[in-house]
């Protein structure tokens, strides 16, 4: 289980809750996912993401997969993953930090979402918090990756 930062680049007329809508209704869950087919625009979109994240941020891993490309950080404060899909993105942080590092994992994963906004056009929403990324508070979503962290090692292990 992961907390997740769900990005999509919203259609045109639409508002994000209205495109997402759209998406999972066009969702099968039955289906084989489709091949990722990145336009030459979207590819630019992801060499522009990765460069600025390894600039901004710091070294990365990446990936690319049948389904998606993907971006690891290295190092402290924990690993953020983002999967890029063209026209959706999301970015994944395990519920494994708490208090401070909680805080520092939040604040690394709204930097990545607002990177992707900038470079690509997506839009980020967290959903756990209900806020965008974009103007969104990291330390709003660091006290639920905390408490949910926190009950987790509490109950689960």
């Amino acid at each position: 289980m992961t907390y997740d930062i769900m990005l999509v680049r919203v259609r045109p007329g639409l508002t994000l809750q209205e495109t997402l809508d759209r998406l999972n209704a066009d969702f099968d869950p039955d289906a084989d996912l489709p091949p990722l087919r990145l336009t030459q625009a979207q590819r630019n979109e992801w060499d522009q993401i990765l460069r600025r994240v390894s600039r901004d941020i710091g070294p990365v891993e990446s990936e690319e997969y049948l389904y998606s490309l993907t971006l690891e950080t290295v190092g402290p404060p924990g690993r953020v993953q983002l999967d890029y899909c063209g026209d959706t993105a999301h970015i994944e942080v395990a519920y494994r930090h708490s208090g401070p590092a909680a805080l520092e994992v939040m604040e690394l994963a709204y930097r990545i979402a607002r990177i992707v906004e900038d470079e690509s056009g997506l839009t980020g929403h967290d959903f756990e918090v209900n806020q965008p990324t974009r103007t969104g508070d990291p330390v709003k979503a660091a006290a639920r990756l905390s408490g949910v962290s926190e009950w987790a090692q509490d109950h689960l292990s």
